[in-house]
């Protein structure tokens, strides 16, 4: 029982020292990677709105949990304007941006195997 109770601190301590689990762990939900390429090409502020069409059907709670999670990575910007009713923009950051290349060749790549990975 006691080395169960150690695991998650293994595992906690492997992540904190690899940039490489932590970054795959930021990306590997369902919507991740669909909601930073359309930032990324889109590359100009969107509201929430057009961001939850554009990755639809993502619920809102979905879309804010993920949209937070990348600000405090500090890839996306959030924007709040003091407008009656409020009105919130999100851009991708230049760190950000910087995902634009190899987004697109995972997106090539997907596209080349396409058949093969639905045939699994």
């Amino acid at each position: 029982m006691e080395f169960m109770d150690t695991m998650p601190a293994v595992q906690n301590t492997v992540a904190d020292r690899c940039p490489m689990v932590r970054f795959v762990d930021l990306v590997s939900g369902k919507w991740a990677i669909p909601i930073l390429y359309r930032l990324i090409l889109i590359d100009k502020p969107v509201r929430f709105s057009e961001l939850q069409r554009a990755v639809a059907p993502i619920t809102q709670k979905e879309l804010t949990r993920q949209l937070r999670a990348f600000e405090q990575r500090g890839l996306v910007r959030r924007q709040v304007f003091a407008e009656v009713p409020p009105r919130v923009e999100y851009q991708a950051t230049a760190l950000g941006k910087t995902l634009r290349e190899p987004l697109a060749g995972l997106a090539h790549w997907m596209q080349a195997h396409a058949a093969e990975l639905q045939a699994g």
